[in-house]
């Protein structure tokens, strides 16, 4: 069963990263993956907390969740140690050279996910949005090649959990 999944989960990202390439993708994908680099979270949420009246609470709520999400990505991924594709997949080489050696869960999306579960608690009417951003963050990490399909729904788990976990706390 599990090397049908791991099977799929290959085929899957050879499927996106194809369509990638040959739609010319591989551009955009890079920036929607540099939106979801850290600063930008803490830009929108200190902006926020000085603009808006439930600012303070997106600020709190963001950072003790990330407080909870960080230290189990850390163990996740250097427990599980999967390989990213673009540096074990034998035949396939990306133009993108993430920061680190392995690959489950995403820590962009686990982040992505985050924000976007934090901003659904707050501002619930644009949460729509907020999900759509973050799984265009996921997306794009696969078609950068970077990250397997099951290390996107990995990392979406992991930052919408750490959330819902902190949420009623705080």
């Amino acid at each position: 069963m599990l090397s049908y999944v791991a099977d799929l989960d290959k085929r899957m990202f050879l499927h996106i990263v194809s369509f990638t390439q040959h739609h010319g993708l591989y551009a955009h994908a890079k920036r929607v993956s540099a939106s979801g680099d850290g600063h930008v979270y803490l830009y929108l949420s200190l902006g926020l907390m000085l603009t808006h009246t439930q600012g303070q609470m997106l600020f709190n709520l963001m950072l003790a969740s990330f407080l909870v999400e960080l230290p189990l990505y850390l163990l996740l991924k250097n427990s599980i140690r999967r390989i990213r594709p673009c540096h074990g997949l034998a035949g396939f080489e990306s133009g993108f050279e993430p920061s680190d050696r392995f690959s489950l869960p995403s820590g962009h999306t686990a982040a992505a996910f985050v924000m976007a579960t934090s901003v659904a608690q707050v501002y619930p009417a644009v949460a729509p949005v907020a999900y759509v951003w973050a799984l265009g963050i996921g997306c794009s990490r696969i078609c950068l090649g970077v990250h397997y399909p099951l290390d996107i729904v990995a990392g979406a788990l992991l930052g919408t959990g750490a959330v819902c976990l902190v949420y009623p706390v705080i």
